[in-house]
């Protein structure tokens, strides 16, 4: 059968294979990013709570060192995922969600301490889950080309 009448040829196109290969490494990068930056983050609000602009009191309030702390953690963990995703491990693909989606919620506490660099990672690890939960690997089989 040719590729027009065969409906399983279409769905493991090549194209289609590299299209869910470059969103996967995309979403690697994106990962890589955050963390890194996640981790720099933190590293500042740890090493001097004087670079950080303190604003009013808000019911959510921890320490900045405190802050700085979690900051470093989401960012070694997002850096491992991101390695465990350019590998192509299934874990990587279930923490990256996981670890994206609590990031967004530590950068949302973070909101009254540097909103506009919050809204920033926000909307990075946004793309980062999206990316990651829309590859569908069960349809790219590379064994058979």
């Amino acid at each position: 059968m040719d590729m027009t009448t065969n409906p399983e040829s279409r769905t493991n196109s090549p194209v289609k294979q590299g299209f869910a290969a470059g969103t996967s490494l995309a979403a690697a990068i994106l990962l890589l990013t955050v963390g890194v930056i996640s981790f720099f983050q933190g590293i500042a609000a740890v090493a001097s709570d004087d670079l950080l602009v303190i604003g009013v009191e808000y019911t959510y309030q921890f320490d900045t060192t405190t802050w700085g702390w979690i900051h470093i953690v989401l960012g070694v963990v997002l850096i491992a995922s991101a390695v465990g995703l350019m590998t192509g491990a299934t874990w990587a693909r279930i923490v990256a969600v996981c670890i994206a989606a609590l990031s967004i919620l530590a950068n949302f506490l973070w909101l009254p301490y540097y909103p506009l660099w919050s809204i920033l990672i926000i909307a990075l690890d946004v793309v980062v889950i999206w990316a990651v939960t829309t590859w569908d690997t069960s349809k790219y089989d590379t064994t058979t080309y």
